[in-house]
């Protein structure tokens, strides 16, 4: 099984590519962070083990040459990975990004360090995985595709290599990398640009057509691999490769096959289903009976990660909703990118406010069966100024991923936004004129400030601020980038003309 990839034909070369990724200056990454040894190479970027200064924490930063990046549309897939990232950091199996830098030569991206290697290099070393191991892998894997469908990301290039160990140790936790191919989609939305990698790639990639389903097809083949250490589509061309993905059947008769049980050989067949509108979606892989530990799936469905960030919020004081809203309003364009695709989403009249009847559509979309008293309920918990819509501001504010709290710079913004006079406590006067500013009725501030004040002084200081906007906030290698695919696919198809 060797790493190979997949990917279509970029926009022309010849059109003047843009002098920078990002929309801002950044200090100098060497400023900052001493780099060490080089951790991996992939088609674009090199990754380097390096050391933050001032803390002495070890993280990975990936370099890419801009020299590589040869049209425009090469800078963007560059951009929009960095705000994927961002706009998945709060997910336990997400690597994290940490920071950004650009220079005249070089994109940084720095990450949290994940030490144990990649996956495919443990397929490689152990042969094949048990049955539980294999479980509970794979668990982990679609659990990662249902948050990116959730939140309206498709992944497009999930296999072995992409999925990163934290620790040397057995029982690493698993996490994906590279989004270099992700990007952002609306319900119904086609594709039809052929990326991916050839032995994971779903059959309707091939075909120019296709969706989100994409992803669980390549979960699937990575399950087959991990239960047999062979992918289930092989040959010794990638033409042939493409042949047997559209062509040829699942081998479920060599070894190890025979001794596997039929719920995971089941769960296999239903993962790499032709036809995309019957294949089972990840939600549903999460709740087969192979995956389930006590072979019972769970009767009520699991919160998308937006429900989840929306009943989080509904359950927020106000003074915390608006805080959010005032940090919501300081972040920059990669952290906010994500939340911006999914109320576009949502928001489909383009109007600039999400009506209930769009919540509740836009819910439906991503997997919710929540009753109609519920989504009012979330609606109304998320229309900070009572307007009976919701606004750019207020979606992001309900829906930011509650790790943005934990940052020491948004915490010291939210509070100086209250503290008016800059005295150091807030009071409830400052609160009555935040509440105004906002649009607020009639907020009982007595209530808010008992929760909130600890030594009962009647006003809120910076140190009982933070413990309030900390407090019940749960944490919900290579790059493949576009290239030319060649007569390979044309050459599975039947076809003479180039991809």
């Amino acid at each position: 099984m060797k790493k190979q990839t997949t990917a279509s034909a970029s926009a022309s070369a010849s059109k003047k590519p843009p002098r920078s990724v990002l929309p801002y200056q950044t200090p100098r990454l060497r400023d900052h962070y001493l780099i060490g040894k080089k951790l991996g190479q992939g088609q674009f970027g090199t990754t380097y083990l390096c050391t933050h200064k001032s803390t002495a924490t070890l993280y990975a930063c990936k370099s890419i040459p801009k020299r590589k990046l040869l049209c425009p549309e090469d800078y963007d897939d560059v951009w929009r990975e960095i705000q994927i990232m961002h706009h998945l950091s709060e997910h336990p199996n997400v690597v994290r990004i940490k920071d950004t830098y650009e220079d005249g030569v070089f994109v940084h991206l720095v990450m949290e360090l994940c030490a144990g290697g990649e996956l495919f290099d443990r397929i490689v070393q152990k042969g094949h995985y048990s049955e539980r191991e294999a479980a509970k892998l794979i668990k982990t894997i679609v659990g990662v595709v249902e948050a990116c469908h959730s939140l309206g990301v498709m992944h497009r290039d999930l296999k072995p290599e992409n999925f990163l160990f934290d620790t040397p140790d057995e029982d690493a936790k698993l996490k994906a990398t590279d989004f270099g191919l992700s990007v952002f989609y609306k319900p119904g939305e086609a594709f039809c640009d052929v990326v991916g990698s050839p032995y994971y790639v779903a059959p309707e990639v091939l075909c120019k057509h296709y969706g989100p389903e994409v992803d669980v097809w390549s979960a699937g083949v990575i399950l087959y691999i991990l239960l047999s250490g062979v992918p289930p589509f092989w040959a010794e061309t990638e033409s042939g490769i493409f042949r047997q993905i559209l062509q040829g059947k699942i081998d479920f008769e060599s070894q190890p096959w025979p001794v596997i049980s039929e719920s995971a050989k089941d769960l296999i067949r239903k993962m790499i289903e032709r036809d995309p509108k019957k294949r089972i979606s990840a939600h549903e892989v999460l709740c087969h009976p192979w995956i389930v530990d006590d072979r019972v799936a769970p009767d009520k469905p699991l919160d998308s990660a937006v429900i989840s960030r929306l009943k989080q919020f509904s359950a927020m004081n106000k003074l915390k909703k608006m805080a959010l809203r005032v940090i919501a309003d300081r972040l920059s364009e990669e952290e906010i990118g994500g939340l911006k695709e999914l109320f576009k989403m949502i928001d489909t009249d383009n109007s600039g406010a999400i009506t209930f009847e769009e919540l509740k559509e836009g819910l439906k979309k991503v997997g919710s069966q929540l009753m109609e008293s519920e989504i009012k309920a979330l609606m109304d918990a998320a229309d900070i100024d009572n307007s009976g819509t919701i606004d750019y501001g207020e979606f992001l504010a309900a829906t930011l991923h509650l790790n943005k709290l934990e940052r020491e710079e948004n915490l010291v913004a939210a509070f100086s936004f209250f503290d008016k006079d800059g005295s150091g406590y807030i009071t409830i006067d400052e609160i009555q004129q935040a509440c105004e500013e906002f649009g607020l009725g009639d907020v009982h501030l007595d209530e808010v400030i008992r929760e909130i004040d600890q030594d009962n002084d009647g006003r809120i200081d910076y140190g009982e601020f933070t413990a309030m906007m900390r407090k019940g906030n749960i944490g919900l290698g290579s790059r493949t980038m576009r290239s030319n695919l060649n007569l390979n696919l044309a050459d599975a198809l039947g076809v003479k003309d180039t991809i």
